[in-house]
């Protein structure tokens, strides 16, 4: 499904590669040939997927700031990249009703910053900014969002991330269309998967649990969400990023890449199916009311299977095996940059034999 001829000796830019999503993309990236510069701000946690596989051995990467527009436009201007991915966010539901005043400094003028770096940068052609499924009007259907449905966001964060999507489409229309950069938006659901140690996220929160022998703490159970490894939206935004390439406005828009809808799974169907496997890991329900989150949501990823041929490759079973392989072997002290890099080998092995 990807072009290794057109990813060898690209110059790619991507925000947020401490992070969990962007250390994986960068790993990808390097194993297809492209030469990658990252700017973030230190990793987000402790441990983490960029100190833990050696990430920062293989790029090179600034640390920075979004919301430092001048550092971030010498960065890029440094870097001349031909491809932009801009995955530097705070992204957390919880973290946002603590920090609202950050949040949206970060998700919506970091975004705004990376759009005028861009505009001042000739060498881009192509940019893809990471937002997220939340940024749609969730009405609590059973049906999965289309692409041209409603942005909107109850809570900080997904009203941040639905304002990001809006100044994206401001800036394709007004600035960047015509220099001949194609923009495009990119929503994705729950991902899981190896070197997540975030906060208040169900995986991480259950590996710490085992680790530490103590009994899991659920505030929604019955909260379903369209789970997925993060292999899969990753390969969405690299085909996504070969298709603003080479055919420019005719991909510039918006994005969904879910998973399958079976895999549309409520909390405590993922404990379940982890209790089969571990059968130390213990939980109880614990309803927070203080705080709104969403029960239901799902997307509909029809138009990139339609126009750019792109689909989830790996089911949820598959996804949540993984997550915790990769966790048993960091556990076990196994070189971490070589197991993250065999797992994408066996993604895109999964891909070829279809």
């Amino acid at each position: 499904m990807l072009d290794r001829k057109f990813w060898t000796g690209k110059r790619v830019f991507i925000t947020g590669h401490t992070g969990f999503k962007g250390s994986w993309l960068c790993l990808w990236l390097k194993a297809l040939g492209a030469e990658v510069c990252g700017y973030a701000l230190e990793p987000p946690t402790v441990p983490s997927l960029f100190i833990e596989a050696g990430v920062g051995r293989l790029i090179s990467s600034v640390i920075g700031d979004v919301r430092d527009l001048v550092r971030l436009s010498k960065s890029m201007q440094d870097a001349q990249p031909e491809i932009v991915f801009h995955l530097a966010a705070q992204p957390l539901v919880r973290e946002s009703y603590r920090n609202p005043l950050d949040t949206y400094a970060t998700n919506v003028m970091g975004s705004l910053h990376l759009f005028e770096a861009v505009r001042s940068c000739p060498s881009v052609k192509a940019v893809v900014n990471v937002t997220t499924d939340k940024c749609y009007e969730n009405r609590e259907r059973p049906s999965g969002y289309r692409e041209n449905e409603a942005m909107g966001g109850y809570d900080p964060y997904s009203s941040s991330k639905a304002c990001s999507e809006l100044v994206t489409a401001a800036y394709r229309q007004s600035f960047l269309s015509e220099q001949g950069v194609a923009l495009a938006s990119a929503r994705a659901g729950n991902v899981i998967g190896g070197g997540d140690w975030a906060t208040d996220r169900l995986l991480p929160d259950v590996l710490r649990a085992l680790d530490a022998g103590e009994t899991l703490k659920i505030r929604y159970p019955d909260a379903i969400r369209p789970w997925q490894h993060v292999l899969e939206p990753l390969s969405g935004y690299l085909v996504l990023a070969e298709r603003l390439s080479v055919n420019g406005e005719a991909f510039a828009e918006p994005w969904n890449f879910g998973p399958s809808d079976d895999d549309a799974r409520s909390v405590e169907w993922i404990l379940e199916r982890l209790a089969g496997s571990r059968s130390d890991l213990k939980w109880i329900s614990e309803v927070e009311k203080t705080l709104h989150e969403a029960h239901y949501l799902k997307l509909d990823s029809s138009k990139a299977r339609a126009l750019i041929g792109w689909q989830p490759r790996w089911s949820l079973l598959t996804a949540l095996d993984k997550t915790l392989s990769w966790h048993e072997a960091w556990r076990g002290g196994a070189d971490m940059q070589r197991f993250t890099v065999n797992q994408i080998k066996e993604y895109e092995e999964a891909v070829a034999t279809e």
